[in-house]
């Protein structure tokens, strides 16, 4: 394995640890990212808690969702919104699929979720919903066949983050930490939105603010991944004294 395919799948785990620790992610969500040598394939861990990911448990995928080797291991159902995203953007390198709090009460009413402040932006000047009942009728929610997934990646079509119908979000993003970067300040600026209605009417930013505030720079994107990451260090060390002094 190459030193760069061998920091990528390091760094995924770093993200999955990180949007848990956010709490963008709890026991269910996943994230992929883009072969940096083979732009047909992604990388995925197996059907796990995203907060126990390790290195070990991440696979090769094709873009049908089929693992690069044979594998006994058991694989997450929705690696085919993985796939079909991937197909169909070209320019996305890494996807989250997740339910956050935040997030679901827009999932569950259809209210439009909108920025709202500079950070927010993130998310993209549009945000779509995707109602799997529009072409699959009644389904379990989830989107397990490929039918399914070239009918999410549509409905996310140039975007950046879709809803998905009491079901959760699918976030897309151009590298690694920009994807973690856009899923925790869209789901930040989506729990502003909530506690926001308790005072008054919503007043969304403007087309050409989400224009201006949505050009995501590296240095912020960098910042903000150092001090998750800080924060999740600090986070594992209390939790190792406190096990040490029980």
């Amino acid at each position: 394995m190459s030193d760069k395919l061998a920091s990528l799948r390091q760094e995924l785990v770093l993200a999955h640890r990180i949007l848990v620790d956010q709490g963008v992610m709890e026991a269910f969500g996943h994230i992929s990212v883009r072969h940096p040598d083979a732009p047909e394939r992604f990388l995925l861990p197996t059907a796990s808690a995203p907060s126990s990911v390790l290195p070990g448990d991440i696979i090769e995928f094709d873009l049908d969702g089929r693992p690069a080797a044979p594998t006994r291991e058991k694989l997450f159902s929705e690696r085919i919104i993985h796939g079909a995203i991937y197909r169909a953007r070209p320019d996305v390198m890494a996807i989250c699929h997740h339910h956050s709090p935040s997030i679901m009460p827009f999932c569950i009413t259809g209210v439009p979720l909108e920025p709202v402040s500079q950070t927010g932006a993130a998310m993209g000047a549009h945000v779509p919903f995707w109602d799997s009942r529009t072409d699959f009728g009644d389904t379990k929610l989830l989107v397990v066949t490929p039918e399914e997934g070239n009918s999410l990646a549509r409905a996310l079509g140039p975007d950046w983050v879709v809803l998905m119908r009491r079901h959760g979000a699918t976030v897309v993003g151009r590298d690694l930490r920009e994807l973690v970067f856009r899923c925790v300040h869209s789901c930040n600026d989506a729990d502003y939105q909530l506690r926001a209605r308790i005072l008054g009417p919503i007043q969304p930013l403007s087309q050409k603010e989400r224009e201006l505030a949505g050009q995501l720079r590296p240095d912020p994107i960098n910042r903000c991944w150092q001090h998750w990451n800080t924060l999740l260090s600090a986070n594992l060390r209390t939790g190792q004294d406190q096990d040490a002094s029980a």
